[in-house]
């Protein structure tokens, strides 16, 4: 077995290993929306009856509008963890797999574990015939490199030349909707679009997110994860926040993510990437850093890749943003 990835959140295990209770911890290891939008009314019946295909319909069509997909009408999945899983299934695993790297760890480890060989690549010209699959995430976990729509679609017919699959992780896609190639999935078929929706709505627990993909690729996932994969309330609250006005999400977002931009430029520290749900930093006493900073009950995200990093969340407001600066501040940075 391939090891386990180390992940943002855990605030469990952080309070077990340097103390207090959860809930006196300031999270700010993960990409999520720390500001959850207002849950919408739904029917009581979204509660006691199995999720009933009108509520699958009706959220693959907000999807297909605010994904601005065309006339594919994407799938919803009980989040996009849930669709990586499954990505072995859609290649040979006798064939290698490309991945645009350094990035979400959880690709390498799914098709690693599946029996794929694993080739990280960094340009489209990285990618070969021996590749049957290659995954680019766009915006980038944790770089946040973005590539162009064209660059992306250019990597999808290099990949169709020699019949292979070229998956697209837009999980922070959201804020940087021009840069999405969903609208073009209708015209490449072997193009296949992750999105999460938990991310920038701030409801993660939902676990909740949508592949945009062909016809076939649809409906084999559909297949896989079998009936009833997302819950009735999360297939409701998700069709009408998308169907609503999303630029207050958007400008709270951009909003929070300048403060934590200001609170790690006030600190000195090197801001060398991110999106606009979070910050990374680089230095090379980043690991005693995070260790600084856990003591305070702050989490951020180490990597143990690189031990120069680390990423940094949003805060929900200003005294969030106050407690990291004067946590930076006793850590010596």
């Amino acid at each position: 077995m391939t090891a386990p990835i180390i992940h943002g959140g855990g605030i469990t295990e952080a309070a077990a290993r340097f103390g207090g209770a959860p809930d006196d911890w300031l999270d700010l290891s993960t990409g999520i929306n720390p500001c959850p939008v207002a849950l919408p009314e739904i029917d009581a019946r979204a509660w006691h009856r199995l999720p009933d295909r009108h509520l699958e319909d009706a959220v693959r069509a907000a999807a297909c509008g605010y994904y601005r997909s065309g006339e594919i009408m994407p799938l919803p999945v009980p989040g996009t963890q849930a669709a990586i899983q499954l990505l072995p299934r859609l290649a040979d695993a006798k064939r290698r797999a490309a991945i645009f790297g350094p990035t979400y760890g959880e690709y390498a480890r799914v098709l690693k574990a599946a029996g794929f060989d694993v080739d990280p690549v960094a340009r489209a010209d990285d990618l070969a015939a021996a590749h049957g699959i290659a995954v680019v995430v766009n915006p980038n976990n944790p770089t946040g490199r973005l590539f162009a729509p064209d660059e992306v679609l250019a990597m999808a017919a290099a990949m169709k030349a020699h019949g292979g699959l070229l998956v697209v992780d837009e999980a922070f896609g959201d804020l940087e909707p021009e840069a999405s190639v969903a609208p073009h999935v209708a015209a490449q078929d072997n193009l296949v679009v992750f999105r999460s929706f938990g991310k920038y709505f701030g409801l993660a627990g939902l676990r909740l997110g949508f592949v945009v993909a062909s016809g076939a690729v649809t409906e084999s996932l559909r297949e896989w994860l079998g009936p009833w994969a997302v819950s009735g309330p999360a297939l409701a609250v998700s069709a009408k926040l998308m169907e609503s006005d999303t630029n207050a999400i958007r400008g709270l977002i951009q909003e929070r993510k300048t403060a934590l931009d200001v609170v790690l430029r006030g600190a000195g520290l090197s801001v060398v990437g991110g999106t606009g749900l979070f910050a990374l930093v680089e230095h090379e006493r980043a690991y005693d850093f995070h260790t600084a900073l856990c003591r305070e009950r702050i989490l951020t995200r180490k990597f143990d890749y690189d031990r120069r990093w680390l990423r940094i969340g949003l805060a929900a407001d200003a005294a969030g943003d106050r407690r990291l600066a004067e946590a930076l501040r006793r850590a010596g940075v």
